[in-house]
């Protein structure tokens, strides 16, 4: 299993500076988000020769390794030509982790088209959602056989706002990508929009779970919905957090000790973005508290 920290806090470190970084807070596995000087959100990877082999460097030096690289790009917008560049980004992004010598990718479904194209998107009111499924499968038509060629795994997740946001449909879509080299990222902090009970849903994805996050959440459902209270009275926005284990009510034990039972042996990453004054002792807590548990569960 990789044990990794996802170091979207510390982004404002030089990139060189961070795999030293996670090695001081324990950890010898990155999962490297979205960064300004590196892999951009939504535009083109701002990544050159000598940035690669500087980057390239630093892990040598701090002897720490990059288990997945996390694009997000606008693969699933209905706009062919945000599409279009999103599949041309991901083509660049998929260079890179070869270069980097890199074999595992991560990203999310995707929420359509930026907002500034028109009509206003909005996953839980069901618009646009088959325009945009139809645009991931057709951008996924051009990416899978590069994945496969090159060696390079990609988990995908559900997201809050995406077009897909759920549990199912997710696990069906990337059964029915049907490639080896695609599989399930299951959130932790996205718990209570999957359901109620996270046993079940783990082993409901066992057969294509290759990538758990770890941070905690509010149930934003509990307490007559009132668990988080949003104004004015009745807004649709919806509220989820990405928080250090015990500071939330996703049940520890239930997830943790289920991805021993099915037998899980991919990557678990530390993803926390409530503490960015508190950084450094957040990602050293949260990498006690995930070894305390496969302690227990993973004897």
């Amino acid at each position: 299993m990789r044990i990794a920290i996802d170091p979207f806090m510390h982004r404002h470190l030089p990139l060189e500076a961070i795999p030293a970084k996670v090695k001081e807070l324990g950890y010898d596995w990155i999962e490297l988000s979205p960064r300004g000087d590196f892999l951009e959100w939504f535009k083109a990877p701002r990544v050159f020769p000598d940035r690669v082999k500087s980057l390239k460097q630093a892990l040598k030096d701090a002897d720490v390794g990059i288990a997945s690289l996390l694009p997000m790009y606008r693969w699933a917008s209905n706009d062919e030509t945000e599409r279009q560049a999103a599949v041309r980004h991901w083509k660049r992004a998929i260079e890179i982790a070869v270069e980097l010598g890199v074999d595992t990718m991560n990203s999310e479904f995707g929420r359509g088209p930026h907002p500034d194209k028109g009509s206003c998107y909005c996953c839980h009111t069901g618009s646009m959602i088959e325009a945009c499924e139809d645009a991931w499968w057709r951008s996924m038509e051009e990416l899978v056989p590069i994945l496969e060629r090159e060696g390079i795994q990609l988990n995908v997740e559900p997201h809050p706002e995406d077009w897909c946001e759920t549990i199912q449909p997710a696990l069906d879509i990337i059964r029915t990508v049907n490639s080896k080299n695609v599989r399930f990222l299951y959130c932790a902090p996205h718990t209570f929009y999957f359901g109620d009970d996270t046993a079940a849903m783990l082993r409901e994805a066992a057969d294509v779970l290759a990538h758990v996050h770890v941070g905690d959440t509010f149930n934003h459902k509990a307490s007559s919905g009132l668990r988080y209270i949003l104004n004015p009275p009745g807004t649709q926005a919806r509220v989820h957090q990405h928080l250090n284990i015990g500071q939330g009510e996703v049940p520890w034990d239930d997830f943790f000790g289920t991805l021993a039972a099915i037998g899980f042996d991919g990557i678990m990453t530390a993803c926390v973005f409530a503490w960015e004054d508190k950084a450094d002792q957040s990602g050293r807590f949260m990498r006690t508290e995930m070894q305390k548990y496969i302690d227990q569960y993973w004897k």
